[in-house]
This record gives C-alpha cells, structure tokens and sequence, in this order.
C-alpha cells in the first residue's frame, strides 16, 4: 500500500522521466520510441522501480540496458530539474514492461479459437 508522498512523488516521476526519455531515448536506445509506463517508489522514497515500454520490441532488453547503463546521467538531469520540488533523488532501477506483449498474446489465443 502507497502513502500519498510515494504516490505524488512517482506521478512526478514518471512525467519527467517521460519527457527526458521522449527527448533523449532514441539517442539512448537506437531510435525505439521508450514509454514509463509505472513508476513504483520504495517507503523511504530511496529507490525508483521504473518500467518502460519499448516500441519495437524486438531487442527491448538491450534498450533497457542501455538505459540501465546510464541511470546514474539520468539521475543527475532529474536531479537538475526537480531540485526545487525533491529534496532527494532516489535511484532509478529500470525494467522491461512487456504487458503490451502479454495483451497481444492472448489475443493471438483468442482469434485461433
């Protein structure tokens, strides 16, 4: 169960990071299109599980990675644009988000029935 700060707190965090990824992640990423889809944020506000959506797929794990590699960067520019609203930055741990794939699976099931 999410307090109010936790959950205002990764709103915040998943449009900045939204917006730094549309600008930044085809540079990042090899031209994939990245979506944070949910921001989850530990009680102490210490450590920020992010899943993105990776538009193609294929590969999507090497795009995570790729992000993965460059958290602490990522880090610091969200650090530099919310330093007025966030006394501290919490570390971003970032995950494959691959529910679109699982949707689209088992709509392949239910067309061949």
């Amino acid at each position: 169960m999410t307090t109010t700060r936790q959950h205002k707190v990764s709103r915040l965090l998943q449009k900045e990071l939204g917006e730094y990824l549309q600008r930044q992640g085809s540079k990042i990423a090899g031209g994939k299109m990245i979506t944070v889809t949910v921001v989850r944020i530990s009680p102490d506000l210490g450590v920020a599980k992010v899943y993105l959506s990776i538009f193609p797929g294929e590969k999507g794990e090497e795009a995570v990675q790729a992000i993965s590699d460059r958290a602490g960067l990522i880090r610091r520019e969200m650090g530099n644009k919310l330093r007025n609203q966030l006394r501290h930055i919490p570390e971003f741990v970032f995950f494959l988000d691959d529910s679109l794939d699982y949707f689209d699976r088992i709509e392949d099931l239910l067309k061949d029935e």
